[in-house]
């Protein structure tokens, strides 16, 4: 996969001069990756639409054992899967965790584990619990991401239930549990509580709902820092939309199905727009966009430029949008040839991205370098930043024959046969942290150069 080193000028959302955003391939080997999240320590936990849990390790490598496979209790047609994973707070020492997934019959289920508890990268397959199970009328529009939230509450995005337009009015209707964002409690109650600022505690309307009005809310996030709620809702035939909101405020309709985006899309029967929660944020379909893949804020150390910004993609246009709080964006060029599924977080706050159509990670990293490189489409380098080795894998007919590595000054550091094999490793653990230049021969004398980050 080629490495894409983009330049932005991004002034308007507080970057001082023109940055780079690079995607540095961190793993490979992925099928239809749809989640990574972590659990607090340095592994990354990737989650695949059929069933498959993997643990991802800070040095690039996949363990050979899932944490944990439910392959045989799930749906994958359409728009189904396993589809969440969220760690308890607290999964240091309750070893907790859940997962959002539709089951053979096509429901949404909301089920908790628990980790082995000698065996610290397997889940035990026996602990299942469940706690919610949801109809889903149609096999699209499932929702499917669950997080905890900075008050220690599950958060679940439900989608309004499928088909288009919404044809049963399921997201404006605060008895059903489709098209809502949901809080409970996993804390307390058997199986779970309610939270008690739910707003429909006690009246008319689902005690589980904490907002209404969602089409398919397939990502969002909490930026822990300002306490806010960043929910991507994918549009319907024009609009995607992104909404921010403080996790404090509770009982906002969010407006589907009587509204797409800002725009009016089916308002019979519906309440005053003045009580909707209009996004912060919409793209057009007319810019190439087709469902909206929501990210995170930033709040990592290594990229003090990207500070605060909001991190989103577009399965169908594969740029890299960035926003501020004020909704201002700026966009990369293509990353041709990605549908990005998902953004993921490491216990350190820096992001990941992944596709669902080639299982490829990435890291998201600054790189002030603005020298071009050649395709390195031939070879994939990874981890990419690298700590003590990197992996050089052949993506086609041409092996590599020698590697070249050299410091920004254009000094030579290291040059190294490689072995006619489809996998050669080499070891960084002598380099010091910053940027390098690697240059890669094949075995019919041509050479490509990307960079390399050593961490």
């Amino acid at each position: 996969m080629k490495n894409n080193l983009l330049f932005l000028a991004l002034l308007c959302i507080n970057y001082s001069n023109s940055q780079t955003i690079d995607l540095t391939t961190f793993a490979t080997g992925f099928t239809s990756p749809l989640e990574i999240t972590n659990a607090g320590d340095s592994r990354l936990f990737v989650v695949e639409k059929g069933g498959s849990i993997k643990i991802l390790n800070s040095n690039g490598t996949t363990n050979a054992t899932p944490f944990l496979n439910i392959s045989g209790l799930v749906s994958t047609d359409s728009e189904r899967g396993l589809l969440g994973l969220a760690f308890h707070p607290n999964y240091a020492s309750n070893g907790q965790f859940f997962i959002n997934y539709t089951n053979i019959a096509g429901n949404t289920v909301i089920a908790k584990y628990t980790v082995d508890s000698g065996t610290p990268d397997v889940a035990n397959a026996a602990s299942s619990s469940i706690l919610l199970t949801i109809p889903q009328p149609y096999s699209n529009h499932n929702g499917g991401t669950l997080k905890f939230g900075p008050d220690g509450y599950l958060y679940i995005g439900m989608g309004d239930g499928g088909s288009g337009g919404d044809p049963q009015n399921r997201a404006q209707n605060i008895n059903e549990l489709l098209g809502k964002m949901l809080r409970i409690d996993v804390n307390s109650g058997s199986p779970y509580a309610i939270p008690s600022g739910n707003p429909y505690i006690g009246i008319d309307g689902a005690d589980e709902i904490w907002a209404i009005g969602l089409r398919n809310p397939w990502k969002f996030s909490f930026d822990k820092v300002q306490n806010n709620l960043w929910i991507a809702d994918v549009g319907q035939n024009n609009i995607e939309e992104i909404n921010v909101a403080s996790t404090s405020l509770a009982e906002l309709n969010y407006g589907w199905r009587c509204y797409e985006g800002n725009t009016a899309y089916n308002t019979a029967g519906c309440a005053s727009s003045s009580t909707m929660k209009f996004p912060i944020a919409t793209i057009n379909h007319s810019s190439g966009a087709c469902s909206v893949t929501g990210g995170y804020v930033y709040n990592g150390t290594a990229y003090p430029n990207f500070k605060d910004l909001y991190f989103f993609s577009d399965y169908c246009s594969p740029r890299i949008g960035i926003m501020n709080a004020t909704g201002a964006i700026a966009y990369t060029e293509p990353f041709t040839g990605n549908n990005f599924s998902t953004f993921g977080e490491d216990h350190n706050g820096e992001l990941y991205i992944t596709a669902i159509n080639n299982g490829t990670i990435y890291k998201i990293v600054e790189n002030p370098l603005s020298i071009e490189t050649n395709s390195i489409s031939q070879f994939i380098v990874y981890p990419n930043p690298a700590t003590s080795e990197i992996i050089i894998q052949k993506s086609t007919d041409l092996y590599p024959s020698e590697i070249t590595l050299f410091d920004l000054s254009g000094k030579q550091l290291l040059q190294q046969k490689m072995e006619n094999k489809p996998i050669n490793k080499i070891k960084t653990n002598n380099l010091s942290h910053g940027y390098y230049l690697l240059t890669i021969k094949n075995d019919q004398g041509q050479l490509s150069t990307q960079r390399l980050i050593i961490e």
